[in-house]
């Protein structure tokens, strides 16, 4: 007979257990953001200074930088506080740095050689994103902000008063 699968397994190590429990949380972690992406549909539905996500999402993405969770589906909004000068390094990268609701701060680093560039944005403006969630101890970096040419990676966005890029 096997073993009672609801029971720990007396192989696991401490280390392995922990990992596995912040496996989970970060697992946890994603399904709020993509609740919460879900629940925002796509940019058509994201008014100019609304968050998308709500503070799910802000939530999540503090979880995912307390985790060092990566690749991650996020959704939400922020302020920009700091513009950064273009990745010309590969793909071209329009890059600045926005404080979400909860005052986490995330570099955002939009593709321009993929989807058009944010024209007219200034420190203190909302935008509205949608895309991956990589951890770093900066607080995060979010990518995927537009649409994907070879359709096999779910479109991101973002959303600058009433424009959207993808």
């Amino acid at each position: 007979m096997g073993r009672d699968l609801s029971a720990p397994d007396p192989r696991m190590s401490a280390r392995g257990a922990a990992a596995g429990a912040a496996r989970a949380v970060a697992l946890a972690a994603a399904a709020l953001v993509v609740a919460g992406s879900v629940a925002c549909g796509g940019p058509a539905d994201v008014g100019g200074a609304a968050s998308p996500a709500g503070g799910a999402g802000d939530a999540a993405l503090a979880r995912a930088l307390e985790q060092h969770a990566s690749g991650l589906e996020v959704a939400g909004s922020g302020e920009v506080v700091r513009l950064l000068a273009d990745d010309e390094e590969g793909s071209r990268h329009q890059r600045f740095i926005l404080r979400i609701d909860s005052g986490q701060t995330l570099l955002i680093a939009h593709n321009i050689d993929v989807a058009p560039r944010v024209d007219g944005l200034s420190v203190g403006d909302r935008v509205a994103f949608r895309g991956v969630y990589e951890w770093s101890e900066q607080g995060g970096t979010v990518h995927w902000t537009h649409h994907d040419p070879s359709g096999e990676h779910p479109d991101g966005w973002l959303r600058h008063g009433a424009r959207t890029v993808q």
